[in-house]
């Protein structure tokens, strides 16, 4: 699943294009190298995304093109 489309179906970030700009404002790496909005996203990868002056991290624990709202969280773990 690409990477845009990841980020807005897990609800990590609300919009699609928002993830797009994150990352080819070089904002997001997968698995430490930078990623493209069509970057590949596949169980057990781990993107850290970069905005407001801080940094999170999340490894990906499931990929499917539409959840309902209230499981979107099991798409993925926050890394502290």
């Amino acid at each position: 699943m690409r990477l845009d489309k990841f980020l807005k179906v897990s609800r990590i970030i609300k919009r699609r294009t928002v993830a797009q700009d994150l990352a080819e404002a070089g904002r997001v790496t997968v698995n430490g190298r930078p990623a493209k909005p069509s970057t590949g996203l596949k169980i057990g990868d781990t993107i850290v995304i970069s905005s407001g002056g801080r940094e999170t991290a999340y490894e990906v624990t499931g990929v499917t093109d539409n959840i309902r709202a209230e499981l979107a969280h099991t798409l993925y773990r926050t890394i502290e």
